[in-house]
């Protein structure tokens, strides 16, 4: 009998390993948050969001990172969607490796949903109390129904106005499969933002195969950065209201039910109200649907009275024109925002359009033409060269532009003295490295082209015979030497980067000898982390990391 209990335990042992223990499911409704409570959701639990759960005025969301958080399946008033109301705070802090996930209850994780499913529940809603261009400056948000006061945005009727709003953080977050209808109309975009102020960080963020827009702004002043929004059904970035944050490094992809990646309104009641939405964008990767869509979806509309400005970006592969600015035969529109200097579009890149690659089939207003192509503006229409476009599960998505390409040329410069905006060398959302790998639904389910994460060399160009070598020492304190061979006498660059792209040496930049040649790199008044250097010639694009510790 000893034996039997024995063998029977060795037996139970050896099948550990693959034993997969499910997670603990705990329900969440609207009595789960309320006013003045603190609750922490933690990543060795499934939450269910069963209908609208609020985090009430004085409440406080922390979720831990590798948090996953299901919406149930439901429509009008059965719908499920977490609202973080005015006053109340979420600290939903995720990881490159460990991403907060907002899905579905169909979605197990693990691929098996269809690649075009969305609408199987809400969204994410985050309000705030800034200054909105409508009257009367509060309202309820779009995608909850009218009645439901803990749904107010906005500020000066109920709440006093502050433009330094701060409703907490939102990073590393994936919201998947979501945009249940509310009613005719009315459904819940991937990520709402209504009146949220510029004390809230919100970056690193995927809205995917959302029904509705991937993510729309109702006035406010959030700046966001890292944003992706992939295969939104309707616009995958919208703004409205008075919007006037910041915005750097957006990417959309879109697929066959997209319409445009950029829908950007002013006022809504009345129309010439101000503040006018004005917000000041850098190196945004808008992808369309395909030049060949019959459905003609636009890259961009500016209208009722809506401004703003993009810079160093690229727009490209969409089934009908780049750019709409709104023209009204009488009282203001978004071409006075245009006449008075309030929208500006300078140093981007446009490319393949169904409606033809010259200007004038893709940008057809003469006086949007004239003012984008204008001298100084840098607006070229060329091919980005991105290494790859793909909408399935094929590993072909790859939005980094090749290096000797036009994005690495005409970049406009950040303005002086912001606290915001990084510094790059390119154009468009990607640079040198892709940082929508690892964290995404479009990079965990093969959407996005994998990307090695270890030091060996990625060469964007046909193999040559010229290497580069591992730094070394390395790690390296504060100095260390970087070699490249070369089989002739060539002309090559020899650049550093942070891991951001964003360029912080030149060490060689001309013509160099064949054989080996060997440089120092003095990192004294650099912190610690992991660097890029690149080594470009002609004929092929090197790349290696490297690691400062002090």
């Amino acid at each position: 009998m000893k034996y039997k209990i024995a063998s029977i335990l060795t037996f139970l042992l050896l099948l550990l390993p693959n034993l997969v223990i499910a997670q603990a499911e705990v329900t969440l409704n609207d009595a789960s948050i309320n006013p003045g409570e603190t609750l922490t959701l933690t990543n060795d639990t499934i939450y269910l969001l069963d209908g609208f759960v609020f985090v009430e005025e004085g409440a406080v969301l922390n979720i831990e990172p590798g948090t996953v958080i299901k919406g149930l399946p439901g429509t009008g008033a059965e719908a499920s969607a977490l609202i973080v109301a005015r006053g109340g705070k979420i600290f939903a802090e995720g990881t490159s490796t460990q991403p907060i996930i907002f899905t579905a209850e169909a979605d197990e994780l693990n691929g098996n949903l269809p690649l075009d499913v969305n609408g199987l529940w809400g969204g994410v809603i985050i309000l705030g109390n800034t200054t909105l261009n409508s009257e009367p400056g509060e309202t309820v948000i779009e995608g909850i129904p009218s009645t439901e006061t803990r749904g107010i945005y906005g500020c000066g009727v109920t709440m006093d106005c502050d433009d330094d709003d701060d409703s907490g953080v939102f990073r590393y977050v994936s919201i998947r499969y979501g945009g249940s209808e509310i009613g005719a109309g009315n459904e819940i975009n991937g990520l709402t933002m209504g009146g949220v102020g510029r004390g809230t960080t919100i970056e690193y963020v995927e809205v995917f195969n959302n029904f509705d827009d991937g993510f729309e702004w109702f006035g406010g002043t959030v700046n966001t950065r890292y944003l992706v929004a992939a295969f939104a059904g309707d616009d995958s970035f919208d703004y409205d209201e008075g919007f006037r944050g910041k915005g750097q490094f957006w990417f959309a992809i879109q697929g066959s039910d997209a319409d445009r990646a950029g829908e950007h309104d002013g006022g809504t009641d009345p129309e010439d109200g101000q503040p006018y939405a004005t917000p000041l964008i850098y190196n945004v990767t808008y992808i369309g649907s395909g030049a060949d869509d019959p459905r003609n979806n636009d890259a961009l509309i500016f209208r009722d009275n809506a401004g703003g400005y993009y810079y160093n970006s690229i727009f490209t592969d969409f089934g009908g024109r780049g750019i709409t600015i709104e023209d009204l035969e009488s009282g203001q529109d978004s071409r006075q925002r245009l006449d008075d200097g309030e929208l500006d579009l300078a140093n981007n890149i446009w490319w393949n359009f169904g409606a033809g690659n010259n200007a004038e089939d893709f940008i057809p207003q003469d006086f949007v033409r004239d003012a984008l192509l204008a001298s100084g503006k840098f607006n070229e229409v060329a091919d980005p060269q991105l290494e790859g476009i793909s909408r399935t599960n094929d590993g072909g998505l790859n939005p980094l532009p090749n290096t000797s390409g036009p994005a690495f040329q005409n970049v406009r410069p950040i303005p002086e003295d912001d606290d915001f905006f990084t510094e790059v060398d390119y154009r468009g959302a990607f640079g040198l490295e892709n940082w929508a790998s690892g964290w995404t639904a479009i990079s965990e389910l093969g959407i996005l082209a994998a990307v090695s994460t270890n030091t060996e060399e990625q060469v964007s160009q046909l193999p040559t015979s010229i290497e580069l070598s591992q730094n070394y020492p390395n790690p390296f304190n504060p100095t260390t030497q970087i070699s490249f061979t070369l089989p002739q006498n060539e002309n090559v660059k020899l650049e550093v980067f942070e891991i951001t792209g964003r360029r912080i040496a030149t060490l060689v930049d001309g013509v160099q000898q064949a054989g080996t040649n060997t440089v120092s790199f003095d990192a004294s008044n650099l912190s610690s982390g992991m660097y890029i250097y690149r080594l470009q010639s002609n004929s092929a694009t090197i790349t290696r990391k490297m690691t400062l510790l002090k």
